[in-house]
């Protein structure tokens, strides 16, 4: 992890004035989130900003929130990787989110029953003991999930600025989170919504601009043919069999429907809307932005697989015999390709806004699923409903408990795999029991308790579809391999679909076997109005 590309001969355009520029607007961002704070006055204020947000903030605290600096390194991992038949991804998100737009799919019903957590559904629909172990589950998944952004964060950093001590990175990036965690358990969703759309609009305009840079800077063509070399029709065709495949194609295609409908962080922006109407304009409208938050990272993934194959000492460093690049070197690509073309200045605007990005998505998964553990997990187990005072402490405590724990886990953890992947197989712990609750739960009448515990648990299992698990589980999994002629790890996506499926047959198959004796509180309240 610790490569010095400046013996290599490759300095970094990052200079004193860029740190200069970093400094002045992340400090500047930070004392915005925390004078905020004095319009925080109750736990709905600091969970959903009070319901309040109208069409267009909304919109940009949406995507602010989904393009992330943890989002750009990942796509541009996936463009380096997998070329332009990564663009199917954003195609799949756009189009996923874009129907949940037009129909009010899942989280238009959420709005309507006025929930601040998905759980709390879980509570009306199935009863309190699933809203407990649902709130666990999620909390569980997300905090997994999100377990590698400061890695992302660090590599980042490590490419754009030519860092190559570790010492000093973890001490930046600990200096980066403690930032974090300071506005976002003073202000909350407040916080979280306003410096979204700051940090939106800064980024917006450096992607563009690094864009145009990189056409300008590599040229078209040459974009296109060192891509057909390098990888073929794969790097072209998502469909073909040497590159993502079939079964990937439709887990990104589920998994588009989970980022915009299913997962707390885009859903609790649902539950912040003013009303059901701002909630179709902001899916429809952000369709696009989830559009081209994936597809400009990807075309920089793409840019740095050109920029390092035409370039004889970077390759030999980057890419195999093969063409492969070991997953912590493809996450560095993009940044350290950035610090080669953008110039003195230009570079720090858009480190900043990076940066801005790293900490925004930080501050909505923090409040997240601090609020997930404080309504769903502990509160429930109260008699007394607990007082919006406590509820407050009690979510600023979780949020500082989660930022140690990500700390720790993010300098620790191995990455084995593209981080996609292992964010989408993380976070389908959750989602895919999720996913079923929430379909079957608001759509079907018969779905019963007994149906949604195998439906949650059943989630686990995609913990197989993580290299690690699967190097720990490797005598298990041994005879399957062999059943089937599959070498090397069972594809994640595989996987995916599978517990998927399960988790569907279970619920059916548990709702229709042992039905709920008496009618639940969601569809008593449906039959009283």
């Amino acid at each position: 992890m610790g490569t010095d590309f400046a013996k290599l001969g490759f300095g970094t355009n990052f200079t004193v004035l860029d740190w200069c520029i970093v400094i002045g607007y992340l400090v500047a961002v930070v004392s915005i989130g925390v004078y905020i704070r004095k319009y925080v006055a109750s736990a709905t204020d600091f969970m959903v900003a009070g319901r309040g947000l109208k069409t267009f903030l909304a919109i940009a605290t949406m995507i602010g929130t989904e393009l992330g600096l943890v989002t750009v390194m990942y796509s541009s991992q996936k463009g380096f990787t997998g070329g332009f038949a990564a663009f199917h991804i954003a195609f799949a998100a756009a189009i996923v989110t874009l129907f949940v737009g037009l129909s009010g799919f899942i989280v238009v019903p959420l709005r309507r029953l006025n929930v601040m957590t998905i759980p709390e559904f879980y509570e009306r629909r199935f009863g309190r003991d699933v809203r407990i172990l649902g709130g666990i589950i999620l909390a569980f998944s997300g905090i997994l999930n999100m377990g590698l952004f400061l890695k992302a964060g660090s590599l980042f950093v490590m490419g754009i600025t030519g860092m190559a001590s570790e010492v000093h990175l973890k001490i930046v990036m600990t200096v980066l989170l403690c930032m974090v965690l300071l506005y976002t358990t003073l202000g909350g969703m407040v916080s979280v919504v306003i410096l979204d759309y700051i940090q939106f609009v800064v980024l917006a305009f450096g992607l563009v601009f690094a864009s145009i840079l990189s056409i300008r800077y590599l040229g078209w063509t040459n974009i296109v043919d060192t891509v057909t070399m390098e990888m073929g029709e794969s790097g072209f065709n998502p469909f073909h069999e040497a590159g993502f495949g079939w079964s990937y194609v439709l887990w990104m295609f589920f998994m588009g429907l989970v980022s915009c409908a299913v997962w707390q962080t885009a859903v609790i922006r649902a539950c912040s809307a003013k009303d059901t109407a701002t909630v179709r304009k902001m899916y429809t409208l952000s369709s696009v932005g989830f559009l081209i938050r994936f597809l400009i990272p990807y075309f920089f993934g793409i840019c740095a697989l050109v920029f390092i194959a035409n370039t004889p000492s970077l390759r030999a460093v980057f890419l195999s015999a093969e063409g492969k690049a070991d997953s912590d070197l493809s996450l560095r690509a993009m940044p350290f390709y950035l610090s080669q073309i953008l110039p003195t200045g230009i570079i720090g605007i858009i480190t900043a806004g990076m940066l801005a990005a790293f900490m925004s998505t930080h501050d909505s998964y923090l409040l997240c699923w601090s609020s997930v553990l404080t309504q769903d997990v502990v509160a429930p187990w109260f008699r007394k409903d607990l007082s919006s005072k406590a509820r407050l402490l009690l979510t600023r405590v979780f949020i500082v408990a989660i930022g140690i724990f990500i700390l720790v886990w993010g300098l620790w953890y191995p990455l084995k795999q593209d981080l996609w992947d292992y964010m989408a197989i993380s976070g389908a712990i959750y989602s895919i029991g999720g996913f079923t609750l929430l379909a079957f739960g608001l759509y079907w009448k018969r779905a019963s308790r007994a149906g949604a515990y195998l439906a949650l648990l059943t989630g686990f299992l995609a913990l197989l579809g993580l290299s690690k698990v699967q190097e720990l589980c490797a005598p298990m999994l041994a005879p399957i391999k062999t059943r089937f002629g599959i070498e090397g790890d069972i594809s994640s996506a595989v996987i995916g679909l599978l517990v998927l499926g399960l988790a569907i047959v279970l619920m059916v198959v548990g709702s229709l076997l042992f039905p709920d004796r008496t009618l639940n509180r969601y569809h008593a309240e449906r039959e009283e109005s």
